[in-house]
């Protein structure tokens, strides 16, 4: 039954779809952080950009950003992301399209764990001569984050799924592969099976371990 699989490479592909998962991950991780501190910060050009970003991407769908990745910044202004071959360049492009997209939800996310954090703190700390970026970066982001892992965890998963969409410009990713045995193979619910599988075993334990976390390291009010 499974006989067919040994002439695609599964492995190869959701290798691929974790790269890609990790390092977007990071990077929406560190520009959504900053989003965050934009829209809290006492400067109101910084608080506009900040609140516009967030309520404008999070209005576009992503399987635009990424076509605009590929199309606006490669094809028609020669980006490349500093890569030479065309596969390189498009995982690139994926991997800044998914930043830029899912920065915004982890905003929201770690300013709803900002939210949390009692007035009183940052107050004290200001009193006591702490610049915004001191009491941002030593008071309040630190139980911001610890509130935030759940809805971070989230995030995470829904960036896991929303590797697919990478498929729009070519990423070799589990969905490539996926259209590519439907096409081959006359076996249409046992990939869809296989494939659905993977991508629960990416986010099923994800979801237990960071929401076991998340209880752990959980701010007690």
């Amino acid at each position: 039954m499974f006989d067919f699989l040994e002439d695609y490479d599964l492995l190869g592909a959701f290798w691929t779809t974790v790269q890609l998962a990790a390092l977007s991950a990071v990077g929406s991780l560190i520009w959504g952080t900053m989003l965050a501190a934009m829209r809290v910060g006492p400067v109101p050009l910084m608080r506009g950009f900040g609140t516009a970003y967030v309520n404008i991407v999070r209005n576009i769908p992503l399987t635009v950003i990424i076509l605009f990745t590929s199309l606006g910044l490669n094809q028609t202004l020669g980006v490349s992301l500093g890569a030479d071959d065309v596969e390189t360049i498009n995982f690139r492009l994926a991997v800044l399209g998914l930043i830029f997209y899912t920065s915004s939800f982890v905003c929201e996310a770690l300013r709803s764990g900002i939210n949390t954090v009692p007035v009183g703190q940052a107050e004290a700390a200001r009193a006591i001569g702490l610049s915004f970026r001191q009491v941002l970066g030593l008071v309040v982001l630190p139980q911001a984050f610890r509130s935030a892992v759940v809805p971070l965890a989230n995030v995470l998963i829904a960036l896991i799924k929303n590797t697919t969409v990478a498929a729009a410009i070519g990423v070799a990713e589990a969905a490539v592969l996926m259209k590519e045995m439907i096409e081959n193979e006359a076996q249409l619910l046992l990939i869809a099976a296989i494939i659905a599988f993977g991508f629960v075993v990416l986010t099923l334990p994800t979801g237990l371990i960071l929401g076991w976390v998340g209880k752990k390291v959980a701010v007690k009010r």
